[in-house]
């Protein structure tokens, strides 16, 4: 019996980005589809879309008409692209006119120290901030909400409240920013599969599945002879 390919997927994501929450549904049912084939460790990495935004956040309507210079209805019409994509995931998206955009950093200080704890507690984070931010439009820069969603994915939640108020993890999350910058990524989601695959964009689930089943065939494969 062939024993499953072990993969490391560096998911490369913000927490206010619809398409890395469609991306990381996709993943994750592509991997389910996999199951027996592949062993994914799944780490998640860093990235800010909007890392100069005040912790009050602003309209998310006036920021992304003025960042990509489109007009009300564009949006609209993008918006329910990612709320039927989303949906087709189970997942609830409600962004909508009068929804706000708020700064990330201290999540993603929180998924750094959770990633650190325990890996599958840090993915259960992430989806819960993603719920959290999309489905439910809280503030995810607010630390008392980021405290309650840390122990509702069963994170220790005085030790998430200690990280948050000590500003602990600032340089390592600047670094790990910096890090998948200067290798190329600047616009994500972006998966990476064994630090030497790419896969871009919040892409359907068959799309993962295929890359992810070439990317296991040829780990698997022996290594040519001398």
């Amino acid at each position: 019996m062939t024993s499953p390919a072990r993969l490391r997927i560096d998911f490369v994501s913000d927490v206010a980005c619809p398409w890395c929450a469609i991306g990381l549904a996709s993943l994750q049912e592509a991997l389910a589809r996999l199951d027996g084939a592949v062993h994914a460790d799944i780490h998640l990495q860093p990235f800010e879309l909007n890392p100069q935004l005040p912790l009050a956040g602003e309209d998310a309507n006036e920021h992304l008409m003025h960042k990509y210079g489109m007009g009300e209805e564009q949006l609209e019409v993008n918006r329910s692209a990612i709320r039927e994509r989303a949906a087709a995931l189970g997942f609830a998206f409600n962004m909508r006119k009068g929804s706000r955009i708020y700064n990330t950093f201290d999540a993603h200080r929180l998924l750094h120290w959770a990633g650190l704890e325990n890996r599958d507690r840090a993915l259960a984070l992430k989806q819960a901030l993603l719920r959290a931010y999309f489905t439910d439009g809280k503030n995810v820069a607010e630390r008392r909400i980021l405290v309650g969603i840390a122990e509702d994915a069963g994170l220790h939640a005085d030790a998430a409240r200690r990280v948050l108020e000590s500003g602990q993890y600032t340089d390592e999350v600047r670094a790990q920013e910096r890090q998948f910058q200067q290798a190329g990524i600047h616009s994500v989601p972006a998966t990476i599969v064994n630090g030497e695959y790419l896969i871009s964009g919040g892409q359907p689930p068959e799309v993962f599945e295929r890359a992810l089943r070439e990317i296991a065939a040829k780990t698997s494969r022996p290594a040519p002879s001398a």
